[in-house]
């Protein structure tokens, strides 16, 4: 029997991650049957895409039971702004539905908590698709960790790095307001934040943080102009940007540094896809209202320190790791996007120390695909069920989804407030009471 999905936000992400998978490799046993978007242009781009579904049905951001009751899904996606998944995962939710949802689940440690209320009393489950778990190397790091090699963990350092290219997209979007996506602590920090409580099967109880925006918005170095309301598109300034000259030619036509929209032309009012959305409004913008750097320290339920930074405007792309435990050691260091990296950078390789002994280098078979290879294993365990070889969970739940929000809300919290903040106090119930509380999650 095919199993039925209906996607709520019909984003680039649900697109390609999502409908096209589901249309085409697992159309055997999956069936695509409804889109909801506030955007009819959404609707154009998917027929445009699709052109042998134009039958498909759509809705508006407001008949969610109306495409329920008239197209019958099994499931329902959520892959729209950040800011709409928790009214579509409780919705479906109600409907006894299971619900894939895109990263982050939710923006705000109290939607973290309502989403676990309605799962607790649903017969659906929520799934998150944290996809960076999937890339074989961090599921490497995950089995070296239970197998004990490095014996009970003591602390992590992560430092992640975001180039020129990838950090700046997030403040030319939506994604720079936070009401719309809770700030790149959450946005973007839930990817790292999860991997790090899959990773040692610890769960977070506190944090204290520092975040500024250093590059972005009016006071960056690199504005040419304390002036508002431009857009890269026609922006008169833009050969006086750094950001904008290092990533695009000067010849007429250009691809916007955004994938999905195709090329456009400079010079004249760009023809954008989606109504009323412009991916390319000014990083130097005056109503930026988040951070472009955090640092943060977190401390794990059962003794764990994280030591955690990000930066979203640096020469390259990539991250540095290191797990201590009492038996030994791991460090990493992975190199995104080679192709937009400046200099030539090695094939990631984990080296490891025990405590007494000699220096181990794996090498990790690596996988073609998004995310590390990641994507594509993690698009078979969602429609084509959890693969029982693994030793271990991977699909994510709700709880975890809701540790990863909550992780980051108290960074940017802690951050503004200048104060420890725990986890319990974002997701507004003891520490204790979480526990056990949904039937999805990674991390048991």
């Amino acid at each position: 029997m095919r199993k039925r999905y209906a996607i709520c936000g019909v984003s680039g992400r649900a697109l390609g991650m999502f409908a096209k998978p589901i249309l085409t490799l697992f159309s055997g046993s999956c069936e695509l049957v409804g889109l909801l978007d506030p955007d009819p242009a959404r609707f154009e781009l998917f027929r445009e895409r699709f052109p042998e579904q134009r039958g498909i049905a759509t809705y508006g951001e407001a008949e969610f039971d109306r495409m329920v009751a008239e197209t019958k899904p099994d499931v329902i996606i959520v892959a729209g702004r950040d800011d709409t998944h928790a009214r579509y995962i409780i919705a479906a939710l109600r409907h006894d539905l299971d619900v894939i949802t895109e990263k982050p689940m939710v923006t705000t440690g109290k939607d973290s908590r309502s989403v676990l209320d309605a799962e607790r009393v649903s017969k659906g489950k929520v799934t998150v698709t944290f996809n960076y778990r999937y890339a074989p190397i961090h599921t490497k790091i995950k089995e070296m960790v239970m197998e004990g090699k490095l014996g009970r963990i003591t602390s992590i350092d992560l430092n992640w790095y975001l180039d020129t290219y990838h950090g700046s997209s997030y403040f030319k979007r939506w994604n720079r307001e936070r009401e719309l996506s809770g700030g790149l602590s959450i946005h973007k920090c839930t990817h790292h934040f999860d991997l790090v409580n899959w990773w040692i099967d610890q769960k977070p109880l506190e944090v204290f943080a520092y975040g500024a925006l250093n590059y972005y918005g009016p006071e960056g170095e690199a504005n040419p102009s304390r002036t508002d309301g431009r857009h890269c598109m026609t922006c008169d300034e833009r050969d006086a940007c750094d950001y904008y000259s290092r990533w695009n030619a000067r010849s007429k036509h250009i691809r916007v540094p955004d994938d999905h929209l195709g090329s456009l032309e400079v010079g004249k009012a760009a023809s954008f896809p989606y109504s009323g959305y412009r991916p390319d409004r000014c990083i130097f913008d005056s109503d930026i209202e988040i951070e472009d750097t955090y640092t943060a320290t977190v401390k794990y339920d059962r003794g764990a320190l994280l030591s955690y930074s990000v930066n979203f405007s640096l020469p390259y792309e990539g991250y540095r790791l290191a797990i201590n435990g009492t038996k030994g050691r791991i460090e990493t260091l992975e190199y995104h996007m080679p192709g937009r990296t400046p200099f030539p950078t090695p094939v990631q390789t984990i080296d490891y120390f025990p405590l007494f002994g000699s220096k181990e280098t794996i090498h990790v078979v690596h996988r073609e695909g998004g995310h590390g290879g990641g994507d594509p294993l993690l698009l078979e365990d969602l429609f084509m069920g959890e693969s029982p070889r693994r030793p271990y969970r991977i699909l994510s739940g709700a709880e975890d989804g809701a540790y990863s929000v909550a992780t980051g809300e108290a960074v940017w919290r802690s951050a503004k407030e200048n104060r420890p903040i725990e986890i319990a106090e974002v997701l507004g119930f003891k520490q204790a009471a979480l526990a056990g509380r949904t039937g999805g999650g990674g991390n048991r």
